[in-house]
């Protein structure tokens, strides 16, 4: 090893070639390799682990509300019953439309949009509050009959 070696690389073949040791594995010598792959792979990962983690922080605060906290919270109070009118209902509703002009299909007892057209224009005609739908007040002022969990709402 006394004679000059010129580059790192013939350094690293007399070490590998010159092993005093012949039965022994090589020295393990250190080179300074680049490795791109591992880098840029290394690289995505820890892109990947920031931005899923940026993400889980931003629906953790998009779940919370955005009222006040000073405010105090609202009671919730029960919803009413859903005022909803038969089959029966919807058919006579829908004879007395036709009868008047206000409805020209079939009397199927479905609330479509035809018949929900005919009870707009009926509910205008007869100074209702324009809904399109078969509630207490239309079927009262069409004389016709309620159920009694109807008269009860």
């Amino acid at each position: 090893m006394r004679e000059r070696l010129k580059s790192w690389s013939q350094f690293v073949r007399y070490r590998r070639f010159s092993n005093p040791n012949k039965g022994r594995a090589p020295l393990r010598v250190f080179t300074k390799k680049k490795e791109p792959m591992k880098r840029i792979l290394c690289m995505a990962l820890s892109l990947l682990f920031i931005f899923s983690t940026a993400a889980a922080a931003q629906n953790a605060n998009s779940s919370t509300t955005t009222n006040n906290s000073n405010a105090a919270p609202k009671p919730k109070t029960p919803r009413k019953p859903i005022f909803r009118a038969s089959k029966d209902q919807i058919q006579q509703a829908q004879k007395i439309l036709k009868d008047r002009g206000f409805y020209a299909g079939e009397q199927t007892g479905k609330l479509n949009d035809d018949t929900r057209a005919g009870l707009k224009k009926y509910q205008a005609a007869e100074n209702l509050k324009v809904t399109g739908t078969l509630n207490k007040i239309t079927l009262e002022k069409m004389h016709i009959p309620l159920t009694d969990k109807q008269k009860t709402m």
